[in-house]
């Protein structure tokens, strides 16, 4: 016999309070049009004066995807972070769209400070920021 799922709410989030949930950083996913087509990639990352910085591998697939070799053109990405409750069927999701910038060498110190860890290990001194145009969220809770 299949248990039955609580009764829930769903509640659009506005911008202040998803970058409340998303602020003490984690783990996020980026989403992006790679070469062979969309990608969605995990990342740790922390939250830097409105901004989300992560880092990765220099020559990786996201440094590569991330670079169009056009000075001023941004890329647009998205990312997404979640924490889930599956007993409970609750959680919040929080999507940020916006352009990603490798971070210059003249302002990597500075974001360094953050203190963003890669769990996937090796060479991950490149820091990629995303400076957020849109971000939207939601909330399920159980009634």
């Amino acid at each position: 016999m299949s248990q039955k799922v609580p009764d829930t709410a769903l509640k659009e989030l506005d911008q202040e309070e998803c970058l409340r949930l998303v602020s003490p950083g984690g783990v996020g996913r980026v989403a992006f049009c790679g070469a062979p087509g969309p990608t969605v990639l995990p990342v740790n990352y922390r939250v830097l004066d409105g901004t989300v910085v992560f880092r990765t591998r220099a020559g990786g697939a996201i440094d590569q995807d991330l670079r169009s070799g056009l000075r001023g053109l941004d890329l647009k990405i998205a990312f997404q972070v979640d924490r889930i409750d599956e007993t409970r069927h609750e959680g919040w999701s929080v999507l940020i769209q916006g352009a990603a910038h490798h971070v210059p060498e003249d302002e990597v110190a500075a974001v360094a400070g953050t203190g963003v860890e890669p769990w996937a290990g090796g060479d991950r001194d490149h820091y990629v920021r995303v400076i957020p145009v849109r971000v939207t969220g939601r909330r399920i809770r159980t009634l």
